[in-house]
């Protein structure tokens, strides 16, 4: 790949962050429980140049992540959007080191990096995908489907999202939700690309439940156990014909590091929010392409601003299996954006415009708002 010329340092006048409460089109079952609505922080980077956003990917509770919504408010709020104010003018690829003195809080770096990277760039003129390195014009969608009633209502859901043009299916297990659930589905619908995600639901001792999965001819088994078990998947994967992918474990570059010394990770899902930015993200990316490790992106049910930048992310060459890319009406019934992502042929484009690429619906913003701040200098 090219060099990726670094953007021009922003001048930071201000930042606005609002919670956003979306009603989800309907439920969203995995093992770490059940959201009917999506709350989400929004950030806006006020600039001498114009408007920057970001999306900050905590969800309403500790369960998914240590982090959560009122946590990443509290230290945006407090340390992070103060430490920026402060210096000021930077580029964006000195954001991170000047946040680094807080310690943790990745998804809530990674939506103020985001806003701030969509600020220069707007003023610049260049899209986001430029700025990555994106060979891509549209990159394959897959769907994560949560957990269902039975497998019979399984099934229907999958068909309908093969119906709508997806052309992979991820489905969640959980212990007790995992082998008929995964059987119906293959029986279902043959030899569709299918993988699973355990979401840390569960041990080395339920190994010889998950080699069963074998059977199935997946993709991948998605983190099936903890988080800090990078040994423990180790060992899995020598006792599985399925390859491992990690997900959660995957909190940094140099976590990816540590997985593949180990061999706890055949297959790498990068999330942007998770593990601290998009410029982390790439460099997880060329670490596992140099290793000829295959990655892809996974999604954290983002509105269309996490959506589009995903979408750049995943046009990166070393994206080789599809991501949880899917239209934004998966989840939503109204977006925060003009023209939210949708399917073409099994695949989503790849915004072009400056910055982000996309433009954002201020009635729907305005409407979904519960909470909002604007800090200055």
């Amino acid at each position: 790949m090219p060099p990726r010329a670094p953007a021009a340092p922003v001048t930071l006048d201000a930042v606005e962050l609002r919670v956003l409460h979306i009603p989800l089109v309907s439920p969203f079952t995995t093992s770490f429980g059940t959201e009917t609505v999506r709350e989400v922080i929004i950030v806006s980077a006020e600039t001498s140049d114009g408007r920057g956003w970001g999306e900050v990917v905590t969800q309403s509770e500790p369960s998914y992540s240590s982090e959560y919504t009122q946590g990443a408010w509290d230290v945006l709020s407090r340390f992070l959007v103060p430490a920026l104010l402060e210096r000021r003018t930077f580029a964006p690829e000195e954001v991170a080191g000047v946040l680094r003195p807080v310690v943790g809080h990745r998804m809530a770096k990674a939506g103020l990096e985001l806003a701030v990277i969509d600020a220069a760039l707007r003023a610049e003129g260049r899209s986001f995908g430029q700025y990555l390195g994106a060979e891509k014009d549209r990159v394959p969608s897959g769907v994560s489907v949560g957990i269902q009633r039975d497998p019979a209502a399984l099934v229907e859901a999958v068909g309908g999202y093969l119906d709508e043009g997806y052309v992979r299916i991820k489905i969640k297990i959980k212990p007790g939700r995992d082998l008929d659930d995964t059987a119906a589905v293959r029986e279902a619908f043959g030899g569709i690309p299918l993988q699973v995600d355990a979401n840390s639901a569960y041990t080395l001792a339920d190994a010889d439940t998950l080699a069963e999965l074998d059977a199935f001819d997946l993709l991948l088994i998605e983190q099936p156990l903890q988080e800090d078990d990078l040994v423990d998947h180790a060992t899995l994967a020598k006792r599985l014909r399925t390859p491992v992918c990690l997900d959660e474990s995957i909190v940094s570059d140099k976590a990816a590091a540590d997985a593949l010394a180990l061999g706890s990770a055949a297959i790498i899902n990068i999330k942007a929010g998770r593990v601290g930015g998009y410029l982390e993200a790439v460099a997880i990316h060329d670490r596992a392409r140099a290793a000829g490790i295959p990655v892809w992106c996974g999604g954290m049910l983002e509105t269309g601003i996490g959506r589009a930048a995903n979408a750049v992310l995943a046009a990166l060459p070393g994206f080789s299996l599809p991501g949880d890319i899917s239209a934004s009406a998966r989840f939503y019934t109204q977006d925060i954006v003009t023209e939210p992502a949708v399917i073409e042929d099994g695949h989503v484009r790849v915004p072009t415009g400056p910055g982000l690429g996309v433009e954002i619906d201020a009635a729907a913003l305005e409407r979904f708002t519960v909470r909002r701040e604007r800090i200055t200098r």
